[in-house]
This record gives structure tokens, sequence and C-alpha cells, in this order.
């Protein structure tokens, strides 16, 4: 990110403050981020208005200690990679988090931004399973993993623990065949 460039982060992304992480869900993607403290507060200043050189100063007073300009270019590097930013036109090749590391210094590299993203699964891998007595085709769609005569047999032999509950299937099975 140059001087020129004023970030804007990306206003359909939905975040939560917690203390002073920020967690951040991008609806087009699916994916969810965490931001430390240092990203969450840049982040919140990619307003389109401020340029690196501002956030860094800002940022400088909010903390009460001197915040280089390349953490700011770094985090906004990040950011721009897990498309939190409003897309750039051609977007500068800010310094890797290890050159930035040995630029700023180790005693700067606790306030140095971390960004932690997930991927949300999509509706399909996130169903749950059948429960007892629900229409299936196969034991795979139970939570039992039993489909019997096309319905989930009751019980859960995929959670530790449960018990398969009896039922006339045991005593089907039991007296060979017959009832």
């Amino acid at each position: 990110m140059t001087e020129g460039e004023f970030p804007l982060a990306r206003v359909d992304c939905l975040s939560r403050d917690f203390d002073d992480e920020v967690l951040i869900y991008d609806p087009q993607r699916h994916e969810g981020h965490c931001l430390n403290s240092t990203a969450a507060a840049v982040w919140k200043l990619c307003d389109g208005n401020s340029n690196p050189s501002q956030i860094a100063e800002v940022l400088s007073r909010r903390f009460s200690a001197r915040v280089d300009q390349q953490v700011v270019e770094l985090t906004l590097e990040q950011l721009a990679n897990v498309h939190l930013l409003a897309e750039a036109e051609a977007p500068a090749k800010a310094p890797s988090r290890r050159v930035a590391i040995r630029r700023i210094g180790m005693a700067a590299a606790i306030a140095l931004p971390l960004i932690t993203s997930i991927v949300a699964p999509t509706p399909a891998n996130a169903a749950t399973c059948l429960h007892g007595g629900q229409p299936c085709s196969t034991g795979a769609q139970c939570c039992s993993g039993i489909c019997v005569l096309g319905r989930c047999f009751l019980g859960d032999r995929r959670k530790p623990g449960a018990k398969i509950r009896s039922s006339g299937v045991r005593d089907w099975s039991a007296s060979g065949g017959t009832r």
C-alpha cells in the first residue's frame, strides 16, 4: 500500500468486538477472521480518508507508543490478502512479515498484526445427521448409522457414551427373523 492510497474496509462484512480483538465474517467467501488488537485497530481506521502514515499516527496516539508505518503497511497487506479491504486498482508489494520484523526490531514484534482465518462450511457440509424415525436411504444419513426399512434406527452410536435404545428390531433379530 503506497503513501497515496487510502485503504477502505469492506462494509459488507459482519464484525464483532471481543475485548481488543475483532471477529469478522466475510459472507461472500464464507470465511471468518480473527484480528488481534493491532490488526483490528488498523482495519477500523480504513475509512478511505486516511493513508498508511496517517493511520500510523493515529495508532501511535491511541497506543501511547510509536507505531511504525511499516507495521501499518504489513497489516494492510494482510487485510488485502484475506479480502477484508475494498479492491485497489494495483496493490503494491509490502515487505514480508520476516523483513518487517528485521526492520522494525524484535521489541516491536509484539505489536505486529495477526489475522487468523477459518472457512465456514457450506450449508450442505454443516448439515446434521437424521435422528431416529426420520426417513433415510442409507445408514450414512442417520445419527445411529443404521437405516432400517427407509427409517433411521433409534440411538446414536456416533456420540461417545451414547447407548442404542432397544426396540422391536432387536427382538426381531433375536427371534431368528420371525415375530
